[in-house]
């Protein structure tokens, strides 16, 4: 995994992450604990597996509903959004961290005011960091429980949130992401960021390094 680490740190007063993709290797178990709650709902060819990719960043509930129109199955939302939630708290154990990010997370949050942004609610979000040894780096944590619904990312609500809560201009903030969604969301917000590469969404063309403004 190549990542384009900044070598100047003076410019940021604060360092947001995303949680899923980013700094833990969970996306695969999400994608696990969805199947399961859709083939209780009735699905019963495979959940597309490059769609729930692209769709990293983008609150859980806001996901089965577009799962669910593109395989034209009928379902309550909110069902889904329980059962994924509880199929992925029993296979959290799972949950492993992603080693480039995480260590540099533990060594920027001994200088600068560090959050992680995750569009999980706060439970699974707080619970998934504790499993992979993070939860004692991050004193701030924004969920999509801390937006308005439909706020979640790509709206830049979380971002701006959690620079607010750290005390940090959106323009001082750096955004460590590795969706679509993210990036629109840090871009919104008008912070840079670094693209984390994984099997999420591939953002085309990648910036060059992966660290970019919210120009470009």
């Amino acid at each position: 995994m190549q990542i384009a680490f900044p070598n100047d740190m003076t410019v940021y007063d604060a360092i947001i992450f995303d949680c899923d993709g980013t700094l833990v290797d969970s996306m695969p178990i999400h994608f696990k604990a969805f199947s399961k709650a859709f083939r209780a709902h009735g699905l019963i060819e495979p959940l597309n597996e490059h769609l729930f990719y692209t769709l990293g960043g983008v609150p859980t509930r806001r996901v089965a509903q577009i799962l669910a129109d593109h395989h034209h199955i009928a379902i309550d939302p909110e069902a889904i959004f329980h059962e994924k939630e509880q199929n992925y708290l029993e296979i959290l154990p799972e949950v492993t961290e992603i080693v480039p990010v995480a260590d540099f997370a533990r060594r920027v949050s001994k200088t600068h005011h560090v959050a992680v942004a995750s569009g999980g609610p706060r439970d699974v979000v707080q619970r998934t960091l504790q499993y992979a040894g993070l939860d004692r780096v991050f004193s701030t944590v924004i969920s999509a429980d801390d937006v308005p619904q439909g706020r979640g990312k790509p709206a830049p609500d979380m971002f701006l949130l959690a620079a607010k809560r750290l005390g940090a201009e959106p323009g001082r903030c750096l955004v460590f992401e590795d969706a679509q969604a993210g990036i629109e969301a840090a871009r919104a917000a008008g912070m840079a960021y670094v693209y984390v590469p994984s099997q999420s969404l591939h953002i085309s063309p990648s910036p060059s390094p992966a660290l970019a403004s919210p120009a470009n």
